[in-house]
């Protein structure tokens, strides 16, 4: 036999037990998230925040109690987490938000969350619906508008040099 071919053949073995091994490891991991969900659903409650400031910051600098940070994987440590800045009752308090509500937050406004410890689930707005950020414009988006006002304007130039070409014409 060849032995490019047995190079090959070990190499798809490899690939396919990798494969295998990922996709138990990824059922393994997503039943944990399905009961770690369920728990923070059974712990949630529902307060009134004012939001005073927010971002995504280290663990380490966001103000979290000693304890969370104790608790923390090292590898995590360094990763930035949404840190949400609010005065809950007469208290400030640094809470992580969930990445799916985050940008829904408003700053130096009040609004209604589910709360599950310091880890905020869900948000709603007291007065009327939350406002949705505009998504990050793709590179093609961004140029074809550029164009489109470019194309404007130099209609707008057209415009006006043939009124004043019509205006030379009305006074010859």
């Amino acid at each position: 036999m060849n032995p490019a071919i047995i190079v090959l053949l070990v190499i798809l073995a490899i690939l396919l037990i990798a494969t295998v091994v990922l996709y138990f490891l990824g059922k393994k991991a997503q039943k944990k998230k399905e009961e770690q969900d369920a728990q923070l659903a059974a712990n949630a409650q529902t307060a009134t925040i004012l939001v005073i400031d927010k971002k995504r910051m280290p663990i380490r600098d966001a103000g979290l109690p000693q304890i969370v940070t104790a608790q923390t994987p090292k590898m995590l440590r360094r990763s930035k987490l949404p840190i949400v800045k609010a005065k809950i009752g007469p208290k400030i308090m640094s809470l992580i938000a969930d990445d799916s509500v985050f940008d829904l937050i408003p700053v130096k406004k009040e609004i209604k969350v589910s709360i599950s410890g310091i880890y905020i689930t869900k948000v709603t707005g007291i007065r009327g619906p939350l406002e949705k950020p505009e998504g990050k414009k793709s590179w093609r988006m961004r140029l074809k508008e550029k164009a489109d006002r470019a194309n404007a304007e130099l209609e707008k130039d057209k415009r006006e040099l043939a009124a004043a070409k019509a205006q030379k014409k009305k006074k010859k």
